[in-house]
């Protein structure tokens, strides 16, 4: 036997003791509590034999607390590159298995290391994370890894998309950096987000709660907005987040992939002449009109669970990507408030950094009243979204189905916010306000001293309906552009983005701006 067979033999042999991981037995309590491992994760995420790990030979460095004793494979984080639906994509995966996958010195390091060659190469980056959070045996080591991996998340913000799948606990300082990513997804029952977990909360103020109720998948996707996905399990996570790749460019220097759908980009729907209700009270749902105009009905839908009286989506049309934003009359008669605004202004904000156009389907009555709204800070909220359609300089196209009125007409992408192209239906309504409360308030005297008063409100409803309550006096300002009937949405919308597809809008040069977060 040479000594280069002896040489790789020595290799082969450290690459199977640290391959195992923790052992088959800590492996198995990972699939008991319905989990993969991290090196599974990986594996179905890439497509098959393409993934190329890095650093797997890294050992921590700790002296203190019996550590130069413990073996941690990896450093309890898996790094490397592969490619997913042909393209490149880098990743991290925390393997529980491993010391609980808790963040060391050198296993942020590994994280950053990745996260530096996707930024350098222009690759999307996507983080598995599983852990028990910082390794307090490395004190502010763990805490200076931290930090390193913040600093990065904010560099590469806008750069490349950056996607965090938590399965598992993710608690403390852990939950920061997928805070600061694009895009988290949680899977149901087996993972958890919280800055302080259920047993420092019951000591400092008294208050019961279990891990789930605090933290969960639900809860974030529901309650907080924290996770814009709640998935079936680590598969079905996986499986999404390749979904959502496939919208996506690798990097804000491209374009998105175009992709064959085989739909027809001059089809017709003539049920799209039917949707919107006799009755102006009356609510539909909002995706009957999305899905017979976008390539073959799909949408692909984060934050589907989270102010549910907007719409965010992904679609294509013509098999180009478009970033979708509507409001939805099913819920809160689809008006604008707080969450609303906020679920709207990052997903306007990620498409413009990532060259994808805007398509707003628009039926909203106003912002939501209240003072829990008001004081919540619904003017600071609401005042994002203005902002965010107004800096975004991607192709814009607003389609106005319905209601549009006051500041929401403003706010939902309107000509003068810098739409490209509007668009409105027949139905369409474009006011400062709903007839009802607008003829209250220009006739409420004449109405009052009538001999009935009521016939002469409905009397004045009606005019203010026939003179305001459509979509033609905003087309003669050329606030909108087409007034078309409903079937015909799709081919104008196609015809508009290819017509916009060359499209260069500059702003003023700035550091950036001060947006009212």
């Amino acid at each position: 036997m040479g000594i280069t067979e002896d040489k790789i033999n020595e290799l082969k042999t450290r690459e199977e003791k640290l391959l195992a991981m923790g052992g088959e037995k800590r492996i198995q309590k990972q699939h008991e509590s319905g989990k993969l491992t991290a090196r599974e994760r990986l594996d179905k995420l890439f497509d098959e034999g393409s993934f190329r790990e890095l650093d797997l030979h890294v050992e921590h460095r700790c002296t203190n607390f019996n550590m130069p004793e413990t073996t941690v494979p990896g450093d309890g984080v898996i790094t490397g590159h592969g490619t997913v639906n042909g393209r490149v994509v880098f990743a991290f995966s925390q393997d529980f298995t491993s010391m609980a996958g808790t963040l060391g010195e050198m296993h942020a390091k590994k994280i950053c290391k990745v996260m530096d060659l996707a930024l350098k190469t222009g690759a999307p980056v996507v983080g598995f994370n599983d852990s028990g959070g910082a390794r307090i045996q490395e004190g502010v080591d763990s805490l200076g890894g931290y930090g390193d991996i913040f600093f990065r998340n904010s560099c590469a913000s806008g750069v490349i998309p950056q996607i965090s799948a938590i399965m598992g606990p993710t608690a403390g300082g852990a939950v920061y950096s997928p805070a600061m990513t694009d895009w988290i997804f949680m899977t149901k029952k087996s993972s958890y987000m919280f800055i302080t977990g259920p047993a420092v909360i019951k000591t400092t103020i008294g208050e019961t709660i279990n891990q789930e109720d605090l933290g969960g998948a639900m809860v974030h996707n529901t309650k907080s907005g924290v996770a814009h996905f709640a998935c079936e399990s680590d598969e079905d996570a996986i499986e999404k987040i390749r979904d959502l790749l496939s919208y996506l460019p690798s990097n804000n220097m491209e374009e998105p992939p175009i992709v064959e759908t085989g739909d027809d980009p001059q089809r017709i729907d003539i049920t799209l002449d039917t949707i919107i209700p006799d009755n102006p009270k009356a609510y539909f749902d909002m995706k009957d009109i999305i899905r017979p105009i976008v390539d073959n009905g799909q949408i692909f839908e984060p934050h589907e669970y989270y102010a549910r009286n907007m719409i965010i989506s992904f679609a294509r049309l013509d098999g180009k990507t478009v970033g979708i934003i509507a409001n939805q009359p099913k819920f809160l008669a689809g008006c604008l408030d707080i969450n609303a605004s906020d679920k709207a202004t990052r997903f306007i904000r990620f498409c413009d950094a990532f060259n994808i156009p805007l398509l707003t389907f628009v039926d909203v009555p106003g912002y939501l009243p209240g003072s829990a709204q008001e004081w919540g800070g619904i003017i600071r909220h609401g005042a994002k979204l203005l902002w965010c359609y107004s800096e975004a300089t991607v192709p814009k196209i607003t389609v106005i189905t319905r209601k549009d009125y006051g500041g929401s007409y403003l706010a939902m992408c309107s000509r003068h916010l810098g739409a490209d192209y509007v668009i409105a239906w027949p139905t369409a309504e474009i006011a400062v306000m709903g007839a009802e409360q607008a003829a209250g308030i220009i006739h409420g005297r004449e109405i009052k001293a009538a001999e009935d008063p009521e016939a002469k409100r409905e009397e004045k409803i009606l005019e203010y309906q026939n003179h305001f309550s459509n979509p033609y006096i905003a087309a003669s300002r050329g606030f909108v552009d087409a007034v078309i009937a409903p079937h015909e949405t799709r081919p104008r919308i196609i015809d508009a983005l290819n017509m916009l597809s060359t499209k260069i809008e500059a702003r003023p040069e700035k550091k950036h701006g001060n947006i009212p977060v």
